[in-house]
Order: C-alpha cells, then structure tokens, then sequence
C-alpha cells in the first residue's frame, strides 16, 4: 500500500497555539509523497503492519535521540542578493539597495556567475531544513529560469520569479526593464518556460509574477502584471509597507497604502506574498483578510531595515495568514530557525515597549507578544496555506516534508524536560545546521 513507512517520535503544529506529539507513531507515505495514514502504538495494527514493512525494507525507524520536524516553508528569500549575506545592514534601505544590492543583482545576468551562487544559496537553504521557498531572482529571465531548474533538481519545492521594474525615479539605468511591456512580456515567457519543464523532475518549480514594490514599478506595469496573474493563475509575490521611506513614497505616489494599490492593479489575490507589510493598518489587513492573500514575516531583516515591529497578533486576529521568511541578505541568516526565534523576540519588544524613560503601561503594545508555538505554526503550516499546499502537518493527505533532528548535538539533555513541549522549544532556540540529519521534500530524502 505505501512507498515507505518512518517510525519515531516527532511534533507538529495542531494549531496557532498548541502542537502534537507522536511517539513512535508509524507514518505512511504513498508514492506521491503523500500521507496516507498515521498509525499510533494503541492501534490494533500497529505491530502487524511495522513487522510487514521491516520485512519488505520499507520501514525507516529513527533513532532514540532524533525527532522528526515538518519542512520549513520560507516566503521571501533574495536568491540573488546570497552573496552580499551579512553587508551593508546599517545602511537605510534606500541606499542598501542603490549602492549594494543592485549592482550585486545586476551581476547576475552572466549565467556562469548565477549558476554558482543559485546553486549555493538552493544548497544552503535545503540543509537548513528549507523545503519550500519563495525565491525573487533578478530582472534577467534566463538566468532566474536557471535557478527554478535548480531548485527542482536539487528536489526543493521552488517558487521562482523573475522581477519586474521599470520605474526610471528608483530603478537604475543598468538594472531595469526597458518599460512596462518588456516586464510584462518577460514575465510571460518566464511563466511559459517553468511550465514546459515542470514535468522533467520530481519536484515541481512554480513561476511567480514579481513586481519588485511600488517604488520600482510604474503604474503601466503593474497593471500589466495584475492582467498576466490573473490570466496564467499564478502566485504573486511584492514588498510593502517595509519601511517608513517606502510606505511614504508609495502613500504619495498613489494616495493609498501599498496593499490598496496592488488591489487596485489586480494583484492581490489568495496566491499573494506580501513580505514584510509594518505599517499595514487594520483597513488594510481587512483587504488581505477578504482577498486570502498572505503576509511573509521577515523579523531578522525587519529589525535592520523596517524601522517599526509586524504586528503579528493584531493582524492574525484580524483572518490574515502569515508565514515566515528569512529575507536574505535584508537577513543575514539562511535559517529559519533564526526567523523563529527572532519573531518571538521582536514580537515580546513590541509589547513590552523599548524606551525605559516611558511608564510601563505606556511603553508598548499590548497584546503583541507571540510564542514559540505561533512561531512554529507561521514556518510551517502558515507557509503551506499562503502557496494553497497541504504543508507542515504529520497527517493522512499532507505532503511528507521533513526534517530528521538530532536533539543531543548542541543541546544540552543533563536536565529532564518536564515536557515534550519543553523538548520542541529547546529544539527551536537552540538547533543548528549541525542537528539537521535528513531534509525530506514530498517523500524524497534529498539531504542526507
């Protein structure tokens, strides 16, 4: 009946709030890299069908001292922006991005150069326990349909998109679209190409329409790209609302916040990624909460170049899925493991307040702090729902991504947790690269 089955013991996200424990539950994985069923030790067949699979050499049984996590689902990453990780980030935004970013990205036309670092950053970004990402490439369509085959062939589940910016005022003249119909036109051909080779691998790789922001976009072009979307049917990804600088020119540009815009243009759907989105307000997180579109969290980068906190609670309660994302190089980090914690931590600083010269009780937000358990549930559930993937769940019709974690390397086990909880929080703050054994991408052991 099944491909594989895996025994041990592992945690996943019940909900926002509480996560499951399975003890040396038996998961049962289809050819397609499905769950078809999760068979605990009370059940009545739960010996029958171990035995049966030991003997047919199916069955994969984890060690004492690994657990089993969900694939992390990362939203935002710059696959091009890899090599400069850990530059430039006391810089303001503006001028990372003019005298830093842009020439870096501009580089990466010659396809010997992108070859080596898209290969690096897919690398680097499956042994941290990355299964799916959300990847902006540069404005070159050949060189970011050389990163969707590697993503596919290295087996990570790969969003890729080519980025579309023509708007002379912010845009380079080395580095931008020639005008709105060539980002149109591009993006087209890019959406045309990831589909023909879709079925030559394992793994799929998914064309992403991907207007920078509004900034770098003129008005032509982002209604050409809201046309292309809606025609094709395909993800969409943007920033908004990053930074004061940002949210301004954008407010004065077209008299409305960034998400009110990309309405307005058609790009705001239930297949949306909105990284960063601090100055949304609550009329605009009701816009994303009608239109499904999702928000990519991204606290590392956030507290270099956002100049304000993502109200994650408030904007959750109000329906708005967020997931987690990395952000490189904006974060230095390939880890989401970093993005977990440093969401929890931003999250805590903006409702305790940072200004110790302010009473208590008006120094911060209340009703901000989030917890590990949130955090945990945004790198992966949260993730699955934004890309419309059964994601980040040990249950019968999800995809099995999965990472095998060592949970004595760099952790210290001289102290019983009085919890298995205390077990994945331990897990969550202080696991490395290192802890990572085996990355599984829909059933397909592509880390070892």
């Amino acid at each position: 009946m099944f491909k594989q089955v895996i025994q041990g013991n592992g945690f996943y996200s019940r909900d926002k709030e509480s996560v499951c424990y399975l003890e040396q539950c038996l998961i049962c994985i289809d050819d397609d890299g499905i769950i078809q069923k999760v068979v605990g030790q009370e059940a009545s067949q739960y010996n029958e069908l171990r035995m049966q699979y030991m003997l047919e050499g199916r069955l994969k049984i984890l060690d004492k001292d690994q657990i089993l996590l969900p694939g992390f689902v990362d939203l935002h990453v710059h696959a091009s922006q890899w090599p400069q990780a850990g530059m430039a980030l006391d810089k303001p935004l503006e001028v990372w991005l003019q005298e830093y970013t842009f020439p870096l990205e501009s580089k990466l036309e010659d396809v010997e150069t992108a070859y080596g670092i898209y290969s690096e950053v897919v690398q680097t970004t499956l042994n941290n326990a990355t299964t799916s990402a959300m990847y902006f490439a540069t404005v070159d369509p050949k060189t970011t349909l050389l990163l969707s085959k590697l993503c596919a062939e290295k087996g990570q589940r790969g969003f890729v998109g080519t980025v579309a910016m023509d708007e002379q005022d912010n845009a380079p003249s080395y580095y931008r679209d020639a005008n709105a119909s060539a980002s149109a036109s591009k993006t087209v051909e890019l959406i045309n190409q990831i589909t023909k080779v879709q079925g030559r691998y394992h793994q799929k790789a998914y064309p992403v329409v991907t207007p920078r922001f509004i900034p770098t976009c003129s008005r032509e072009a982002l209604i050409m790209l809201g046309k292309v979307a809606q025609e094709h049917d395909v993800y969409i990804q943007s920033h908004v609302s990053e930074s004061d600088w940002e949210h301004g020119y954008v407010k004065e540009k077209t008299g409305m916040n960034d998400a009110q815009a990309l309405d307005t243009y058609g790009l705001l759907t239930s297949k949306t990624i909105l990284a960063h989105a601090n100055f949304l307000e609550e009329s605009d997180g009701e816009l994303l909460a009608q239109k499904g579109a999702s928000i990519a969290h991204c606290p590392l980068s956030n507290s270099y170049f956002a100049n304000s906190v993502l109200p994650v609670r408030r904007l959750m309660e109000q329906g708005v899925n967020i997931g987690l994302a990395t952000d490189i190089s904006g974060g230095y980090s390939p880890s989401m493991y970093q993005a977990i914690r440093q969401a929890v931590i931003s999250s805590k600083m903006l409702q305790d307040g940072v200004n110790p010269n302010l009473p208590s009780d008006k120094r911060g937000v209340n009703n901000s702090a989030i917890t590990l358990n949130t955090a945990f549930y945004m790198a992966t559930v949260a993730g699955g729902l934004a890309l419309n993937l059964k994601l980040g769940k040990f249950e019968p019709g999800y995809i099995f991504d999965a990472q095998v974690v060592d949970i004595c390397e760099n952790l210290p086990r001289y102290n019983q947790e009085k919890s298995k909880e205390d077990l994945l929080h331990k897990v969550l703050l202080l696991a490395q690269r290192e802890n990572i054994k085996e990355v599984w991408v829909q059933g397909v052991q592509v880390v070892k």
